[in-house]
């Protein structure tokens, strides 16, 4: 897995380097980025995309959504509360990058940023269980580097080889029976490159261990 974590492409981008996390001009992604649900992320963007963004109700285009919203959305099927259950945002704090899981809850993991003294930047790694996931580095003098939040990333405590693909090599060590190749996609508003360089390495992965093995 070692070699995996470590691989780059060369089609990536990884010295890019934003000029800050606040500063988001595109109005549909100013939108997203901060808001929980998955699905309703989807759904924004189909109606943005469709032109009929004028058509949704406020209730779904809120960061957070309270008890009673949520029970709603659940009651329509389990996967409308992933990433529903986040934590909530600390003041001026926003989301840089995001894993998605395809569990019957679609489980997500926030990787967020927030302002911490002049000239400071605070990280931490949330999901909704309440994990304790370490974001290493703490904070910044500036924003990341994309190198740097693959790094954070990839970061390994539990031996299978950090967020980006921990959970696509444990499911296959337990013979889950669940499409391994798609089960973990990593994306970020900020680092557009940050899907694709993910997405090579689970393919990777896949053909490398799971078909060969």
């Amino acid at each position: 897995m070692s070699a995996l974590q470590n691989k780059r492409f060369e089609w990536v981008d990884y010295s890019f380097l934003p000029d800050s996390y606040w500063d988001e001009t595109d109005p549909l992604r100013l939108i997203l980025r901060d808001v929980k649900g998955t699905q309703r992320r989807n759904m924004i963007k189909d109606y943005w995309d469709q032109g009929k963004f004028e058509l949704l109700d406020e209730t779904l285009l809120k960061d957070e959504l309270d008890d009673k919203e949520r029970d709603g959305l659940g009651a329509i099927h389990p996967s409308f509360m992933g990433g529903e259950y986040l934590p909530g945002y600390l003041p001026l704090e926003t989301e840089i990058a995001r894993i998605e899981l395809q569990s019957t809850t679609a489980d997500v993991i926030s990787i967020r940023a927030r302002p911490a003294g002049e000239n400071k930047i605070s990280y931490r790694i949330v999901d909704e269980y309440e994990s304790d996931h370490k974001a290493i580095p703490g904070s910044s003098s500036e924003p990341l580097s994309l190198e740097e939040l693959i790094q954070l990333i990839d970061h390994d405590e539990s031996g299978y080889g950090g967020l980006g693909i921990g959970y696509n090599v444990s499911n296959s060590e337990e013979a889950v029976e669940t499409d391994l190749r798609n089960f973990t996609t990593v994306t970020s508003f900020t680092y557009m490159d940050l899907f694709d360089h993910y997405d090579t390495i689970h393919e990777e992965w896949w053909d490398e261990v799971v078909k060969a093995g």
